[in-house]
């Protein structure tokens, strides 16, 4: 998926958390929305398209991997 995809399902989201190695950054797109150009900065990869694992789960779209944060969604 390319950038406008990547922007139509950060849309679409009331929340996204994104991990890079063991930071993990958290977007409240309803409270305060980041730019566009932010959201592209953390959800694409360095050939410009959507970082993997990417889960939409209910309105929280999880973009990379990180042991905490899906504990902390899936087991909660």
């Amino acid at each position: 998926m390319g950038a406008d995809d990547a922007l139509r399902l950060a849309k679409a989201a009331t929340h996204i958390v994104v991990s890079k190695g063991n930071r993990v950054h958290r977007f409240a797109m309803q409270a305060d929305a980041p730019t566009d150009e932010k959201i592209l900065e953390y959800l694409l990869g360095p050939t410009g398209n959507l970082r993997a694992p990417t889960i939409r789960y209910s309105t929280t779209l999880l973009v990379g991997f990180n042991d905490e944060v899906f504990t902390e969604v899936f087991l909660a």
